[in-house]
This record gives structure tokens, C-alpha cells and sequence, in this order.
């Protein structure tokens, strides 16, 4: 009991390991993985406290309360609704035990503590993550195009309709209009399944 007390007051209790494929389904994150919709784990850290499960379509946070303690508390974060920025390394010193590896998804700030032995490892994950990264951001720049795009299209409507037009008739044309148009470029522009990027990237 001291010793685990003594490890989470040096923060030694908290320094992750990376989880070999063939043990994923040894950690408790593998129970929330929705492998009915073809989700798949892709890279796991686990530490004494919290298990980090980056699937092709979320990441699975199992959060511990501590070392000492058999609480946890399960977070998903998809990646279709909560943006990675941020994406960085900070490597270990001559003593150090570990390196982080720090993000933000969604709003949230994530600093994960890696063992140094791992840093072949993550380098891929640090890879996959800021290429997910990118893609979302030019997701989002697209995106912002087509509204832009729908919004001029809307103000020479508006500024051209004649006064004998059928009101009704011309809002439900712009209304199927616009639920066509935002459909087709929301589905064009939002990637939900980021599996090619892990494939790409991480090599275990």
C-alpha cells in the first residue's frame, strides 16, 4: 500500500505502457469498442491509472481517479465531433523515465506519459495523430467554403426573385435546395473513419 502511495506521489504510477495487439483484449477499453459498427483498435497506452484506446473512429479514455483506486471513469471522445490540435512530444532527459505526448480533442487537453523505451511507438501515434489533425482542419476549411458558397447563392436569390413568384412554391425549392446542398457537402467533408491513417502510420 505505501509503495503505491510513494509511486502516485513521484508520478511514477502514471507512466503509460503500450499494449501489444494480441493483449488488447486483456484491457478494459476493448469492452467499449464498438466492433458492431466495424470500430477497431488501433494503438493502446495503459498505465496503472488510465488506458488511452485510439480506434479508427474515437479515443476511448478509461480515467482513473489514482494508483489506488479501482474507480474509473469511461470517455469517448469521436473524431467526427471533437477536432485534434496541438499535437506534440516532449522528449525525456538524461533521467527521465518517460516522454508525453500531449494533445487537445475537442476542448479537452490531454498530457499521456509514456515510457521512454516506447518512443519508437510514439512517434507513429504522434504521426497518425497530426495527420488526423490536418485532415480535419482542411475538412473544416472546406466546409466553411460551401456555406460561404450557399450564402452568396441565397443573397442572388433573394435579390432576383420577381414580385408575381409564388412564395411558397420558391421556399420550398430553397429549403430542398439547401437540405440537398449542406447534406452532400457535410458528408463529402466529414471524415468519420480515420482506419487509412492508422494503417498508414503505426506499425505494430
Amino acid at each position: 500500500m505505501f509503495k503505491k502511495l510513494a509511486s502516485e506521489a513521484l508520478g511514477l504510477s502514471d507512466i503509460g505502457e503500450i499494449i501489444k495487439p494480441s493483449d488488447y483484449d486483456k484491457t478494459e477499453s476493448d469492452d467499449f469498442v464498438l466492433s458492431e459498427d466495424n470500430e477497431k483498435i488501433f494503438f493502446l497506452i495503459k498505465s496503472k491509472k488510465d488506458e488511452y484506446c485510439f480506434t479508427n473512429l474515437a479515443l476511448i479514455h478509461v480515467d482513473g481517479d489514482s494508483a489506488v483506486s479501482s474507480k474509473r471513469n469511461l470517455k469517448r471522445y469521436d473524431y467526427c465531433l471533437h477536432e485534434i490540435s496541438a499535437v506534440s512530444i516532449e522528449t525525456a532527459g538524461t533521467i527521465d523515465l518517460d516522454i508525453e505526448l500531449k494533445f487537445t480533442i475537442g476542448n479537452k487537453n490531454l498530457s499521456i506519459d509514456v515510457h521512454k523505451k516506447h518512443s519508437t511507438e510514439v512517434a507513429d501515434i504522434y504521426k497518425a495523430l497530426l495527420a488526423i489533425s490536418m485532415i480535419q482542419k482542411d475538412n473544416a476549411r472546406l466546409l466553411s467554403y460551401g456555406d460561404k458558397s450557399l450564402q452568396v447563392a441565397e443573397e442572388v436569390i433573394r435579390n432576383n426573385r420577381t414580385v408575381e413568384a409564388n412564395v411558397s412554391q420558391e421556399f420550398g425549392q430553397i429549403a430542398n435546395f439547401v437540405n440537398t446542398w449542406m447534406t452532400e457537402i457535410h458528408a463529402k467533408h466529414t471524415t468519420k473513419d480515420f482506419a487509412s491513417v492508422f494503417q498508414k502510420y503505426i506499425q505494430n
